[in-house]
């Protein structure tokens, strides 16, 4: 029974140099029909360009993950501190927090 409980979990390793993580306040996504890339950049007022600071690569099938795990998050959250306000100019999808409009790599 021992070797079972062992088999189905998962240790997970955070290096120190991750630990800390990356903040970013822009994500861009993009696919193919194998893979869904998420570039997560840092916008910065006054600032020209926003640097992309992580890139995350997964299959169709993670990202579905993905956003199921980040929905059932987003409704805990909201639960327990209140509705996210997000203001999105010109009622678009995206927000865009300095108001600089479309970036450029």
């Amino acid at each position: 029974m021992e070797n079972k409980e062992q088999q189905g979990s998962l240790q997970i390793e955070l290096p120190q140099n991750v630990a800390l993580g990356e903040y970013a306040n822009l994500a861009i996504i993009t696919h193919s029909s194998s893979d869904f890339v998420i570039d997560f950049a840092r916008v910065l007022p006054q600032l020209p360009k926003a640097q992309v600071r992580s890139r995350v690569v997964m299959g169709p099938e993670h990202a579905k993950r993905l956003l199921q795990a980040l929905q059932d998050n987003i409704m805990r959250y909201e639960r327990t501190f209140g509705k996210i306000q997000v203001n999105t100019p010109g009622g678009g999808r995206t927000a865009d927090p300095f108001g600089i409009g479309r970036g450029e790599a």
